[in-house]
């Protein structure tokens, strides 16, 4: 059926829950998980962000991101391990989440890739878009959407 799943993680608990779904399924059908984490880069125009800073400040403020987002890695990786799930991880620092998590399916020639629904709605879906959305549009590879 499956040999290789990307699970997308940004750490919410909408994506917890996406990660433990992912987890079981690969431990049910012994399938390989690779866990993607996408870190945006900080803006540094003055059209991107309300405040500028210096470059030394986005430095550690992109740095602290990857930390975190590299923890969060961590953790899905230990899941992984102690459910004896095979697992690579991945953290790609990207603005454009959807597109970045579709070349690391590519890449990692992943049959099936796992995510969670946000759950904006309204207004604010409309205004900040869906990356769920833009997987789903965009994706040739079949995505199971978890809320």
């Amino acid at each position: 059926m499956f040999e290789r799943i990307l699970v997308a993680t940004d750490g919410s608990s909408l994506s917890r829950k996406a990660v433990l779904s992912a987890i079981t399924l690969a431990s049910q059908i012994d399938a390989e998980l690779v866990a993607v984490t996408v870190v945006p880069r900080y803006p540094t125009s003055c059209l991107e962000g309300a405040v500028n800073f210096s470059p030394q400040d986005v430095g550690q403020v992109e740095c602290a991101w990857n930390d975190k987002a590299q923890g969060r890695l961590n953790a899905v990786s230990d899941m992984a391990a102690a459910a004896g799930v095979r697992i690579k991880t991945a953290s790609l620092n990207s603005d454009r989440v959807a597109e970045s998590l579709i070349a690391a399916a590519k890449k990692h020639r992943c049959d099936l890739i796992v995510m969670a629904s946000h759950g904006r709605t309204g207004v604010q879906r409309l205004l900040l878009g869906s990356e769920t959305q833009d997987v789903l549009s965009h994706c040739a590879l079949p995505v199971l959407v978890l809320r």
